[in-house]
């Protein structure tokens, strides 16, 4: 079985020393959903939101959440980012906005955890965006596609 890296010899919790780590180019890109009814998708893409374009306000959601990661996960660092794109587009299937977030860095440590986090905020702020419309969305499929750069090996999902 792994060792869990944030938990000590003791059962404790703790945050990773990175300093002996090498800084090294750092990439990480996650995808989530949020499923809506047909009308919903519409108004979305139309822009015409009572609160504004909800497209590009998750989107600055996405990328404010990125920066701020380590203070809302309580054992992530605090990097400093070198690159932050959130996405939000129609879904293949139709069903709904498809969000993608990369995050670059040069540092001692990944950050998958801040594009799971840009990723899972942009979808939040387009879900209180469009709840007056559709409180029957759902937020779906959050997950890690891509990591590249450390020590350990680059990730890619299978049929990301």
């Amino acid at each position: 079985m792994a060792r869990l890296s944030h938990i000590d010899a003791a059962g404790r919790a703790r945050m990773v020393d990175v300093s002996d780590k090498p800084a090294t180019a750092r990439l990480a890109t996650a995808v989530g959903l949020l499923r809506m009814a047909p009308e919903t998708l519409a108004l979305a893409l139309g822009g015409g939101g009572k609160k504004g374009d909800v497209i590009a306000v998750s989107e600055l959601a996405g990328v404010m959440a990125a920066k701020r990661t380590s203070e809302l996960i309580p054992l992530c660092h605090p990097l400093s980012l070198s690159k932050i794109a959130v996405e939000v587009t129609p879904s293949v299937d139709g069903a709904g906005l498809s969000v993608t977030a990369t995050v670059k860095t040069t540092g001692p440590t990944g950050v998958e955890m801040e594009a799971l986090t840009a990723v899972s905020l942009a979808c939040l702020t387009l879900y209180d965006m469009l709840k007056a419309a559709d409180r029957g969305m759902t937020i779906e499929a959050i997950r890690l596609v891509e990591k590249s750069g450390g020590a350990s090996d680059d990730f890619k999902r299978e049929g990301a």
